[in-house]
């Protein structure tokens, strides 16, 4: 586990924490924090300064790998300038306040299933591995107080903790959904508001200079810099912290009155009990955003009644859709809330798949286009696996087959049917094509999904 993404120890568990001085600073912050909520912590700039600290932080960023900032330096060319000579020049410049963050680098990404382009900041290198040494000392400070009706971005909750309440509320009875999520939520915090939650626990004043520093180093895009006046950059390290800081007060806001609750960021489900409460939930939430000057998002905004044969929705990936079992012989049919890769996240495959076979790849050898395909097949079943998804796995590894006879075919110059055989006949395993047969998990209410066994493709036998 990267050191950005380690999760504070819970209060009494002791596993590691002895023979890591980082991984104890986050464990003696958060047991502060929980034992205390009212307090705010004084002393916590001199903890990102630490050379631990920092290595950490520098250890996170490189397992990321992620591109150059502005400057154009490299994580290569960090390493070859020396990376203990940085850290060192870092500890300095944030000890003697002289460290300024530079602007990140905008660059658009499509957005999956859209037209749409999605913007992202990208930072320097230097300013990730402060930014990441920022993170490790604040998170642990602000996990405490974080409730259960949050799950994207915090240690030690994955979505398929949010996807599990879905099951548990459904199979209670909670069959309305309010489905949104918040209108470019990451570009539109205001900075003052977001200061206004942090300071709820952190009045170190330098720490609070830092991170304004940080929100207001604006983005350069085509050559010219831009000032941030809100928002906190998408792509930055603290970014997904900085959200669950601010979201927390519409958290707190929530009353189980209004429906559960269950938020990944800025994506949200309210369940509920009937079409008025449902009602009553969006217009309370969309108050709250009011309040947090945030909106949502118009086109992803629904109230859904889940009943068998209606519709369903989609969250985190998966369709949800209410189904009833066949019922073997002897047994009643069972109505239960069932959930498969969306038709979205059934495309991206398609697309990553097409991708790795495509033509300009031709002149790899068929060994390595296989084993391609199965690193992506293998990560996407991992998390696909646990949901009703056998029927949309087939669909996926046909595809993959697909694409290989054919890449097969336009490698050896010769027809589909050359590739077709190759692949279904004259090799034993289909090339070492994982199956992604056998692997999927049903969900259960009331039962955790990671008692289930591990993730993984099999190879075909």
């Amino acid at each position: 586990m990267s050191a950005v993404s380690a999760s504070p120890a819970a209060p009494g568990s002791g596993r590691g924490v002895r023979s890591d001085p980082v991984r104890a600073l986050q464990h003696a912050l958060y047991r502060a924090a929980k034992a205390d909520p009212g307090r705010r912590f004084h002393a916590l700039y001199d903890k990102i300064c630490r050379s631990d600290v920092l290595w950490r932080a520098w250890v996170a960023v490189r397992s990321n790998n992620g591109a150059p900032g502005i400057d154009k330096i490299t994580l290569a060319a960090v390493e070859e300038y020396g990376v203990s000579r940085l850290l060192g020049e870092l500890a300095s410049e944030l000890k003697e306040g002289r460290y300024r963050p530079l602007p990140a680098r905008r660059v658009y990404i499509p957005k999956p299933g859209s037209t749409e382009r999605r913007p992202l900041s990208i930072p320097p290198v230097r300013d990730r591995i402060v930014q990441a040494a920022v993170k490790i000392v604040l998170e642990p400070v602000f996990e405490a107080g974080f409730l259960p009706c949050s799950f994207g971005f915090r240690p030690r909750r994955a979505q398929h903790d949010a996807l599990q309440v879905l099951i548990d509320e459904s199979w209670r009875g909670r069959r309305w959904v309010v489905e949104t999520d918040i209108a470019s939520c990451f570009s539109e915090i205001p900075h003052g508001k977001l200061m206004e939650a942090v300071e709820e626990r952190i009045c170190d004043q330098s720490v609070l200079k830092l991170l304004r520093a940080m929100l207001r180093a604006g983005v350069m895009e085509d050559g010219q810099v831009q000032p941030t006046v809100a928002g906190t950059p998408q792509g930055g390290v603290c970014s997904p912290v900085m959200c669950n800081v601010y979201l927390h007060r519409l958290d707190r806001a929530w009353d189980d009155g209004d429906g559960v609750l269950v938020r990944f960021a800025d994506d949200l489900v309210v369940m509920c009990w009937s079409r008025s409460q449902a009602e009553a939930a969006l217009a309370r939430l969309t108050a709250l955003l009011a309040g947090l000057g945030l909106e949502p998002k118009a086109a992803k905004t629904r109230i859904v009644h889940l009943e068998v044969g209606g519709e369903g929705f989609d969250f985190l990936g998966f369709h949800h859709r209410l189904v009833r079992s066949r019922g073997r012989t002897g047994t009643k049919p069972v109505t239960f809330l069932a959930r498969w890769p969306a038709d979205k996240a059934m495309q991206q495959s398609r697309d990553r798949i097409r991708e790795l076979t495509r033509r300009s790849r031709l002149l790899l050898s068929p060994e390595w286009i296989v084993e391609d395909l199965n690193q992506f097949l293998s990560g996407w079943a991992a998390y696909f696996r646990f949901g009703n998804s056998a029927a949309r796995f087939g669909k996926i590894r046909s595809y993959a087959r697909m694409r290989l006879a054919l890449f097969l075919a336009k490698r050896n110059r010769r027809s589909r049917r050359f590739g077709w055989s190759v692949v279904a006949f004259q090799s034993p395993d289909q090339l070492g094509l994982i199956t992604l047969s056998g692997i999927v998990v049903d969900p259960r209410p009331f039962r955790d999904w990671r008692a289930r066994p591990n993730a993984g493709g099999e190879r075909r036998r």
